[in-house]
């Protein structure tokens, strides 16, 4: 059968707004539009034109951000395969990124593809290609990148120091992701090669510390738990320093560790004469051989599940009373 024959057509009417202005030429074609025909209507003075190859805007005016957006995904994605997403700074402006460009100030709009995809960038559209497709958000009907990926794909493309630490920092401060994630993508893209991506990263550790920290006092203020003291370096008397905990129960020997260390900046977390090759899982059973119990709590369940991170602190609390009493330690500031 010839590929410009119309099989099985369709009306636009079940489409959504903007996808009735934005068709590629295999959705004109399932809805009774030949080849020929949309060429002549993308002709000189003609109601469409042709935004990307392949691609037809049903109408002669500027497209609009959205369906610029949902043109570059429609060339670079076979229909109903999913695989292209909008990532880089759009997915970011998706996203509601307040330090990510407007969507009307990119000239460009970065779609994340397969490698094995054969297409090349044109016109609006850049694609980026990747071994490992990751799932994608929806957001405004479109396929959008995780916070995490269109973070790295925009970091790559960017050599400005103080823009890099906007972004990253936003991420967290903004709710968008967890710093552990961020720096995992960071890492898989081989983007902390470059010092001011590091640089940019150290900025992003302190800020979820600084969220975590604040979600960590809202709970033990709100849900009734006795307070700690906090941010503590533990030692045994006369002897080495056993590491930083952010809460600590003397009386009751429980100890809180946040989720946010990352493994390089460890040692700086724990604070002078630390060492720096003792990993996080073997402090933490240190001070558990020692008797003393360890909550290790991730910051997603801070904000997600606090009255379920309370529940599990006041029962290690409790539970204080059914063991041997830890051996006396050292409670030291950080």
């Amino acid at each position: 059968m010839n590929h410009n024959t119309p099989i099985s057509p369709r009306p636009l009417s079940d489409l959504s707004d903007v996808r009735r202005r934005v068709l590629s030429g295999a959705q004109l074609r399932a809805r009774g539009v030949t080849a020929e025909q949309a060429a002549e209507r993308c002709g000189p003075g003609g109601p469409w034109q042709q935004i990307l190859p392949g691609v037809f805007l049903l109408h002669p005016g500027t497209p609009t951000s959205e369906e610029r957006l949902h043109a570059a995904v429609a060339y670079a994605g076979r229909p109903g395969a999913g695989e292209a997403m909008v990532t880089g700074p759009a997915a970011l402006a998706l996203h509601r990124f307040a330090s990510a460009p407007s969507l009307t100030a990119l000239e460009r709009i970065d779609v994340l593809v397969p490698h094995t995809r054969r297409l090349r960038s044109v016109g609006c559209a850049r694609l980026i290609r990747t071994q490992a497709l990751p799932a994608p958000d929806v957001v405004t009907g479109l396929p959008v990148a995780p916070v995490e990926r269109a973070l790295a794909d925009t970091v790559a493309r960017l050599g400005e120091p103080a823009a890099v630490r906007r972004l990253l920092t936003e991420a967290v401060s903004g709710g968008h992701c967890e710093p552990g994630s961020v720096v995992a993508e960071l890492t898989r893209a081989r983007l902390l090669s470059r010092p001011h991506v590091v640089s940019a990263v150290d900025s992003l550790l302190a800020e979820g510390r600084a969220v975590a920290e604040g979600r960590l006092y809202d709970l033990v203020r709100m849900y009734g738990v006795p307070d700690p003291v906090w941010n503590v370096v533990l030692r045994l008397p006369g002897g080495p320093r056993l590491g930083g905990v952010d809460a600590y129960w003397p009386d009751e020997a429980v100890a809180v560790e946040l989720g946010t260390r990352a493994a390089r900046a460890a040692s700086a977390h724990d604070g002078p004469g630390a060492d720096p090759r003792r990993s996080a899982s073997g402090r933490r059973g240190e001070l558990e051989r020692l008797g003393i119990t360890v909550v290790r709590i991730a910051p997603r369940d801070l904000r997600d599940a606090p009255v379920q991170q309370a529940m599990v602190l006041r029962a290690a609390l409790t539970a204080c009373r059914d063991r041997e009493p830890a051996p006396y330690v050292v409670v030291l500031p950080r």
